[in-house]
């Protein structure tokens, strides 16, 4: 088995713009809810990534988990994978449901219960035992990132956020990106390391981001909710304008409001939920939060059966 035969089993899914036919015979797609539209770095290539990995395949298996689109430009759902498999090729379609995880120290509870908590979908987790997996509410950021800092003994604890504060540290490394209150200033982790943020010695300091801890797994993790997302009267809701400006996973949401602004605010909506489960879910034995907006922070305390 030579390196340039190990190469050609693992191809990024724009990879078969221009594949033959059937010419796989088992293609095995991970993440397929990460799936783009168009390939290329300028996202101009192909007619549409789904369409493509059916075609290259005698058989293609698509694991995918929509809770988990954080992006606009996430295209691969169970019903474009139905169109295109079974409308556009007339093949046969088996859907098969994993039982269990084992994220978050596998507790099924915990999931369910964000889910609810953040108006994903209701279940019937509406409280959650301290004894299923370790989820704490703090009340100021540095309390928050005191606590994750005090996980970190075999450095597996870090901070993330949503991306409501903008990179300034990417033009001026001196400045501080995620100020909160008087004396909160951290910087975000985009300048460096990448995704080997998470296990670099000396990132604690600073706080990562959805697009740079996703599929990777923490023992714990820490939450910072910015003003996308805050609760009232018992709702979630998603405000899409408290983005940073040069966020790209809700880049075209304004376009798409002047043409049908109902779905354009539900589909922004989902998109930010998902970006916190996500964040929320990278924590295999606690998840630790601070909320911007205090009515959001009663909220999570109110689901965990705290005053």
């Amino acid at each position: 088995m030579t390196r340039s035969r190990f190469t050609e089993l693992f191809k990024g899914s724009g990879a078969f713009v221009d594949a033959p036919e059937n010419g796989i015979d088992v293609l095995l797609v991970d993440e397929a809810h990460r799936l783009t539209e168009k390939s290329g770095l300028y996202g101009n290539l192909g007619e549409h990534q789904v369409k493509e990995l059916i075609h290259a395949a005698k058989c293609t298996i698509f694991l995918i988990d929509e809770d988990q689109r954080v992006t606009l430009q996430d295209i691969g759902t169970k019903e474009v994978i139905r169109r295109f498999a079974g409308k556009k090729r007339g093949a046969a379609i088996g859907e098969r449901t994993l039982a269990s995880q084992f994220r978050c120290s596998g507790s099924d509870g915990y999931m369910a219960w964000l889910d609810d908590v953040l108006g994903i979908r209701e279940t019937a987790n509406t409280r959650l035992s301290p004894h299923e997996f370790d989820f704490q509410v703090f009340d100021t950021p540095e309390a928050l990132h005191a606590a994750i800092e005090a996980r970190n003994g075999d450095n597996k604890a870090r901070v993330v956020a949503g991306y409501c504060w903008p990179w300034r540290s990417k033009k001026d490394p001196s400045a501080w990106d995620i100020v909160i209150g008087e004396t909160y200033r951290r910087r975000w982790n985009l300048d460096k390391d990448g995704s080997l943020w998470i296990v670099t010695p000396g990132s604690i300091s600073e706080v990562g981001c959805v697009h740079t801890c996703q599929g990777l797994e923490l023992d714990y993790v820490g939450v910072i909710v910015g003003p996308d997302l805050v609760a009232r009267g018992g709702a979630v809701v998603a405000f899409p304008e408290a983005r940073a400006r040069h966020d790209k996973t809700l880049s075209g949401w304004k376009r798409q409001a002047q043409i049908d602004p109902v779905a354009a605010r539900a589909e922004t909506a989902r998109i930010i939920k998902n970006t916190y489960r996500t964040l929320m879910t990278r924590g295999m034995k606690g998840c630790y939060v601070y909320c911007t907006d205090d009515q959001t922070r009663r909220h999570f305390r109110r689901h965990l059966g705290e005053r």
